[in-house]
């Protein structure tokens, strides 16, 4: 006989696999039986009541100031930094861009971009994946968006796709104590889809501000959407793989180097070659050779 504990279970597995799905919002409090709803006679229809007369307007006394002309000023937009997630994607980009601004540390970044309420995906997700590994490292290492088990921990590039990458780090002698890890969106968006070019351009001023709060040597683009919103190109990542773009710092110039997502590896095995040899220029340009 199945215990309180095995019903149990099989809930939160039930939950999970929903969850996975990209269910996030249910319809109503209580079940219903749409069966039983399908067999209930249809109410009969109401007869409408005829539109009451509305007494003539007479003309005021003074009649209402004219429309302002054409060429008069808008007001300012009204911020949207913590308010709903139905704010126009321009005003939240530029209320980010003007928080993120004013952090002057990772940790206060942090603080600003948790009360961030203009992405949606803040409330699909279960955590903020902010960073990971050491700030002050010389290399910094940046993916598209969390996955599940990124979201369900709150750390970036903690499943498979995680694995791989610490496996890629450990073959050139790097590790998380001596590289810094995030992503360009932080939030995980619902059922691993990718995010929309809006949900990346209201996160972008963040991640910007992080790179600069880390201020690395080197620049690691991991996969396409990474490499496309620093750099700009419209190149896909086999192109791009392998090359070094500059990328503009406060009074410097980083170098970045594009290369291929762990997930995409995993897919196919056999462009790891590829990676390689990407991770081997990284390793010569920390090493100071190129």
């Amino acid at each position: 006989m199945p215990s309180p504990a095995d019903g149990q279970a099989d809930l939160i597995a039930y939950l999970d696999f929903h969850t996975e799905a990209g269910v996030d919002v249910a319809l109503d409090e209580q079940p219903h039986d749409r069966f039983t709803e399908a067999d209930a006679p249809e109410p009969a229809p109401r007869a409408r009541a005829a539109p009451a007369r509305r007494a003539p307007v007479r003309e005021a006394a003074h009649s209402s100031p004219p429309p302002p002309p054409p060429d008069t000023p808008r007001a300012p937009p009204r911020a949207t930094f913590g308010r709903a997630a139905a704010a126009e994607p321009e005003a939240a980009a530029g209320d980010a861009r003007e928080h993120a601004r004013n952090a002057a540390s990772l940790e206060e970044l942090e603080t600003i971009l948790a009360g961030f309420e203009s992405c949606p995906l803040k409330f699909t997700a279960k955590n903020l994946v902010f960073g990971d590994g050491n700030p002050q490292a010389r290399v910094m290492f940046l993916g598209e968006a969390p996955g599940a088990d990124e979201d369900r921990i709150g750390k970036p590039f903690m499943g498979r796709s995680g694995q791989l990458l610490d496996k890629m780090m450990a073959a050139i002698g790097l590790d998380r104590t001596s590289a810094y890890i995030a992503n360009v969106v932080p939030w995980r968006p619902p059922g691993n889809r990718n995010p929309t070019p809006q949900e990346v351009a209201m996160c972008r001023p963040f991640v910007e501000r992080q790179i600069e709060l880390v201020d690395p040597e080197l620049i690691v683009c991991l996969g396409a959407p990474a490499t496309q919103t620093l750099t700009g190109t419209k190149d896909g990542i086999l192109k791009t793989r392998g090359r070094f773009f500059s990328y503009a710092l406060p009074g410097r110039e980083a170098r970045l180097l594009a290369t291929l997502h762990p997930a995409f590896l995993l897919r196919q095995p056999l462009q790891k070659r590829l990676a390689w040899r990407d991770f081997r220029s990284l390793r010569v340009a920390l090493d100071g050779k190129a």
